[in-house]
């Protein structure tokens, strides 16, 4: 298996790769085809934050977690990673077959990519006053009103893959995502996966106004 750390907010150390390395290994024997692993080790507000993915052929294995010690950040992704792969073994196996990785690579160039952005709101208004003196110089409007803005706090890009509903519950389950991003073979519409509070699935597909349907229809 191909391995790549990467070491961000501190410096590098050996026997963190050696031991990301052997904990990340680990899961070859459970692998039916392993291909390639990112580990990414941070340092955020005094917390280790271990990121890890592994791709096994056209499937995406991720697992994220954080404590005040790199070591168990990345025990604590790295169960993340087996239990979910414990959980699809078979399927994983089964969905290799030599007939099914043809289909998928005949699917790649028909990827999409989309942009996930994060943002983070301003704060509710109506909260205590504050004393003139607390402010030297008072703001301007424009300077106000840029403050109630949102603020954006992270962007991803994601790859939209095509498959059935089934296989992107798999998939998200095997990224210890709660969303996922697909285009359903099935209806033919890009659609949003997501885990509900009490643990089952919703999925969210566009709807076509039925005046434009309407429309499509009498062109055919």
């Amino acid at each position: 298996m191909q391995m790549n750390i990467t070491f961000r907010q501190f410096g590098a150390s050996d026997s963190l790769k050696e031991y990301a390395r052997e904990k990340v290994d680990r899961v070859n024997r459970l692998l039916d085809r392993a291909g390639e692993a990112h580990v990414v080790l941070s340092l955020e507000r005094h917390l280790h934050h271990a990121d890890i993915t592994i791709h096994s052929g056209s499937w995406v294995l991720r697992g994220r977690e954080k404590s005040e010690d790199m070591y168990a950040s990345i025990d604590l992704a790295m169960d993340k990673i087996e239990r979910q792969l414990r959980r699809y073994k078979d399927k994983l196996k089964s969905h290799h077959g030599r007939e099914r990785v043809h289909h998928r690579q005949g699917l790649v160039n028909q990827l999409t990519r989309v942009r996930h952005a994060v943002f983070e709101m301003p704060g509710e208004e109506g909260g205590a006053p504050v004393e003139a003196e607390a402010s030297p110089s008072p703001k301007s409007a424009t300077e106000q009103a840029a403050e109630n803005l949102p603020r954006m706090l992270r962007t991803t890009h994601l790859t939209v893959q095509p498959m059935k509903v089934d296989e992107a519950v798999m998939q998200m389950n095997l990224m210890n995502n709660d969303f996922y991003v697909f285009h359903n073979v099935e209806t033919d519409a890009m659609s949003v996966l997501y885990r509900r509070k009490d643990g089952q699935y919703g999925l969210i597909e566009p709807h076509e106004p039925e005046a434009a349907a309407a429309v499509a229809a009498g062109a055919r």
